[in-house]
Formats: structure tokens, sequence, C-alpha cells
């Protein structure tokens, strides 16, 4: 199945789609659609920015357009100094390499 690259998420003017082609997340966005496979610099960049930005929880957003990455994203539930957080990522050790500090349980939830 085929992702749409990206989707206009704001009302006002922004730059075509054309014009990020040469952001990283479109050629991430890209590699995936055309059936390649992420490296693990990629597996931690995309988990960084999935669970850095404000706007998203399984996408991220440049200049209004909005990349989503849920087809490949997997929910994890953390317990880190006695609280659980949720939060999305490619894999466990992605999701390590994000988090700073003692982490004490991950465990991944299923759809």
């Amino acid at each position: 199945m085929r992702t749409a690259i990206a989707t206009k998420f704001v009302a006002w003017e922004v730059p075509t789609l054309d014009a990020l082609k040469g952001s990283k997340v479109y050629i991430l966005r890209e590699k995936l659609n055309n059936g390649g496979q992420m490296n693990r610099e990629e597996k931690d960049w995309l988990t960084e920015k999935v669970n850095s930005n404000t706007y998203f929880k399984s996408a991220v957003p440049l200049q209004g357009w909005r990349f989503d990455f849920s087809d490949i994203l997997r929910t994890y539930i953390v317990k880190q100094y006695g609280h659980w957080a949720e939060y999305k990522a490619t894999d466990k050790t992605a999701l390590r390499n994000f988090l700073y500090g003692r982490i004490d349980s991950i465990v991944e939830l299923n759809k």
C-alpha cells in the first residue's frame, strides 16, 4: 500500500510539495513508498522527530505539510522513574536511543 507523501494541514499559503523534495523527511517517505528499508540512522532520526514535535503523534510536520509515518511506527509504553509514558517509534533500539536515563521497562502495544 502506498502512503501519500504529505498532506497540507494549515489554512494559509505554504511552499509547494515539489519545493520540499530535497528535505530529509520527503526523501525518507519516498524511499519507504518505493519499498526501501531504513538504516539505523534513519530509524533513530524518525523516532526523535515524531516524539519531539508538538503537532502530531505519528507524523513529522514541515512547512505546513504533514508527512505521515503511521504505517511503520509502533506504539510503546515506557516505565521510567516510576512513571509510564506512551511513545511512537520504529523499534525498541531507536526508542532507547531517543530516551535519556534509566529505563525500567518497554512494552509494545499491539494494534
